[in-house]
């Protein structure tokens, strides 16, 4: 039996709003109610429930899409002692209805159920949605067109932008902020790392994200894959880390990747058949340093408050998915005040970091205007600017100067009437010079040039820039024969260094 939830003044505060609506509005009312992931949403539409029966001797049913989120659900009125049943497909029908005050159920299940014209729950003054945005949930409302409709999401933007959710809730009451329940205590800290990504290769679907076919495409390659294992190297080793892909086929590259490399990490997708997954999420708990690679599974009904990083492997145009998978690492511990997020997708800067204030309101009413005017990835990737993490930074000390200035010196080859090939030439001297001023022998020189790939497609971009018309497989290979013109100055140069110092 778990033990009872203490609520906080925040969640007091809310459901006094909720309740004042309540009593208020029509019995029809439709009432949607926003909090961040972590700030305890089954926490109060539980307490709502108990409180909800009590007051008004009406039961109450609970709607969720996914039936590991009806377990806890479940699990979770029980500890604030509101006796339910859960409906589930091995229910087909509801003679002891009358033993329970609330009703846990799948979507679809309940939505069968009654068109079996078996199942008819009487007396439902209250039906809470949880996770409200996604459309599935409208199925039902005709069979409770005289219950108050309670919408609870982290996210009031609908998942199909052809259906807003100011179609079917009459009002959204907002609570409390991401840094507010940071700066109260209730939520850790997150630091972001953003790597620039080339997402030109992307594709949009018909559900408005990239398609998981571009996103293999792109996210599967050996340079994604050094980008990720680099980034996963500076900024989470040892650390427990939840990877988020797009793609089942990026995840078992991510799985072979980070094996080679000799870390501890688990795939896990939903065709991972159940008792393997269970086993799966258990060696993650319990494992301090364990790196786990997913696939649209753990966004929702997964709460594991020892995650101490969580790496965006994927770009997406949703707002509601960046939030959830974030949300995954945001739980606060004795000894976890903060978290780190790694993003590979440019979503930081298309949606702005976690923390910053949201006008839940202005998307609540104008969703279509919101997403059209969010940034696209061309504007993102223009107005990048690459600036080395203070963790490289350090490797780099001996060097007194780590920048180079790509337009400036290719105006320069203008002027001089010389070839624009020297700029890249210039600069690969540069990046090698620095190699050798900050190791001691070749090999070291050539491992650590690796960790000037995210400076040299940087690098690259405006250089092509420059150039003008460019295409997307010339700047590929522009990157690629730098790498490789890097290693060959690095070996030229450590050969005259060697001889110098003979002599």
């Amino acid at each position: 039996m778990l033990e009872k939830k203490e609520l906080y003044s925040y969640q007091k505060k809310d459901i006094e709003k909720i309740f004042d609506k309540i009593e208020v509005s029509a019995y029809n009312y439709h009432l949607l109610y926003q909090l961040p992931t972590g700030g305890g949403k089954t926490v109060i539409f539980s307490e709502i429930a108990r409180r909800y029966i009590e007051q008004y001797h009406k039961k109450v049913l609970v709607l969720t899409h996914r039936i590991e989120l009806c377990k806890q659900t479940s699990r979770m009125l029980h500890t604030f002692g509101v006796h339910n049943k859960i409906i589930n497909s091995a229910i087909k029908e509801l003679p002891d209805q009358n033993e329970y005050s609330c009703f846990v159920a799948m979507i679809e299940t309940l939505k069968n159920r009654l068109n079996d014209e078996k199942v008819a729950i009487d007396n439902i003054g209250l039906v809470i949605i949880d996770e409200a945005h996604y459309n599935s949930f409208r199925k039902l409302f005709y069979a409770f067109k005289n219950s108050f409709i309670l919408g609870v999401t982290a996210t009031p933007l609908s998942s199909n932008i052809k259906l807003p959710m100011y179609q079917n809730y009459n009002e959204l009451i907002v609570g409390d902020t991401i840094q507010n329940l940071i700066d109260k205590g209730y939520l850790a800290k997150a630091t972001t790392y953003s790597y620039n990504v080339g997402l030109s290769s992307l594709k949009i679907g018909i559900n408005g994200d990239y398609t998981v076919k571009s996103s293999d495409e792109l996210y599967s390659n050996l340079y994604m894959q050094e980008k990720l294992l680099q980034a996963y190297a500076i900024h989470s080793l040892q650390k427990k880390t939840l990877i988020f892909n797009n793609g089942i086929q990026t995840s078992l590259h991510v799985l072979d990747t980070f094996k080679n490399a000799g870390y501890n990490i688990r795939h896990l997708d939903n065709t991972t058949p159940a008792d393997e997954r269970k086993e799966i999420i258990q060696w993650f708990k319990k494992t301090p340093n364990a790196i786990l690679t997913s696939v649209g599974i753990l966004t929702t009904g997964f709460d594991e408050p020892t995650v101490e990083t969580i790496i965006i492997n994927r770009a997406t145009k949703s707002l509601t998915l960046y939030f959830q998978m974030i949300g995954r690492g945001s739980r606060k511990l004795p000894n976890k005040k903060e978290f780190s997020i790694i993003d590979l997708g440019n979503n930081a800067l298309r949606f702005g970091l976690w923390n910053e204030p949201v006008n839940w309101q202005h998307i609540f009413s104008s969703p279509e205007y919101y997403l059209e005017n969010l940034r696209s990835d061309t504007e993102i990737e223009n107005t990048f600017r690459y600036v080395m993490p203070d963790e490289l930074r350090i490797k780099f000390a001996n060097s007194q100067s780590i920048d180079f200035d790509v337009e400036t010196a290719f105006k320069e080859t203008l002027r001089t009437n010389k070839k624009a090939k020297t700029v890249l030439e210039t600069s690969i001297l540069q990046h090698a010079q620095m190699c050798l001023d900050n190791t001691n022998d070749l090999l070291e020189a050539k491992k650590l040039s690796k960790e000037l790939l995210d400076d040299i497609t940087y690098r690259v971009k405006i250089y092509c820039n420059c150039l003008g018309n460019v295409t997307k497989n010339y700047r590929t290979w522009l990157v690629e024969d730098y790498v490789n013109q890097l290693n060959a100055t690095i070996s030229k140069l450590y050969r005259i260094k060697v001889m110098e110092e003979a002599d």
